[in-house]
């Protein structure tokens, strides 16, 4: 059964222009100590190696959320690669400290700046709609606390991630760092125009609603890859949209659910 709108609800981030800036992780990173424990290093080996944090810590709440929460919700999810990104990533400590108690319920969290995390719900099923495999890029127009881009980055090292509001993206940067999400890439910028340097992409995921999917990203997008993005303004209906490229350069869309998100702004907003 669908989910209603009202329990989708997944406002990430309202978008500005802002001066560039790029950081990738330390490959000589070491994750943080939490609460006194050292998280484990888990190494995928047979094609393609890259580091993924492990934390013991609550645990079993996240295993409960895949459970009821996600598979709960029927045949959205069901990618085993993907149910294990949401049982392995701590939601709870891409979230301010005051709402961590909440951090495994299945609604949005503000994380400051106005902003708030998107529900595990959404968050998984926009990840299982990008079909990411090893060695894939993906790039994330949005990055807030961080929480998506770290689910993905159990799939593919490959991450490139834009955030406009310049505090939101420093701290993820320095989040990623402290937990040890060692190949994500962060761009502080306007995500309307995509991040040129590192295309082509194989998948694009939008955190923010948008009027019409732009240009840029499409343009930025590999023949087969996947763009998925919210459509529709603040006050519309909006629509949860699969964007595929053909080999030829046309795309076919798809439009999947009624979702609610913040609109994405900046020159989205003028064209």
């Amino acid at each position: 059964m669908m989910k209603p709108m009202a329990v989708l609800l997944a406002g990430m981030l309202v978008f500005f222009l802002r001066c560039p800036g790029e950081e990738q992780a330390s490959p000589g990173s070491v994750p943080a100590r939490i609460n006194g424990r050292t998280p484990e290093l888990s190494v995928q080996s047979d094609t393609l190696s890259w580091s993924r944090p492990r934390f013991d810590e609550r645990q079993e709440e996240r295993a409960v959320m895949v459970r009821t929460t996600i598979l709960g919700a029927g045949q959205y999810v069901t990618d085993a690669r993907v149910l294990d990104a949401m049982r392995h990533v701590p939601r709870h400590l891409f979230v301010p400290e005051k709402v961590r108690r909440a951090a495994y319920q299945d609604r949005p969290l503000p994380i400051g700046s106005g902003q708030t995390i998107s529900q595990p719900f959404i968050v998984a099923y926009m990840t299982e709609l990008l079909n990411v495999k090893p060695g894939d890029k993906v790039l994330e127009i949005g990055t807030g606390s961080g929480y998506q881009a770290a689910v993905l980055a159990e799939l593919t090292p490959e991450i490139y991630t834009l955030e406009i509001i310049r505090e939101l993206g420093e701290q993820a940067r320095t989040r990623f760092r402290r937990l040890g999400y060692q190949s994500i890439r962060v761009k502080i910028g306007d995500g309307y125009y995509g991040w040129e340097a590192h295309a082509p992409f194989d998948a694009i995921i939008v955190t923010a609603a948008a009027g019409h999917v732009p240009p840029p990203l499409v343009q930025q997008l590999k023949p087969g890859g996947r763009l998925v993005i919210p459509i529709g303004g603040i006050y519309q209906v909006q629509s949860l949209m699969l964007v595929t490229k053909k080999n030829d350069g046309s795309f076919h869309t798809q439009q999947l659910m009624p979702v609610r998100f913040v609109p994405m702004t900046g020159t989205v907003q003028e064209k």
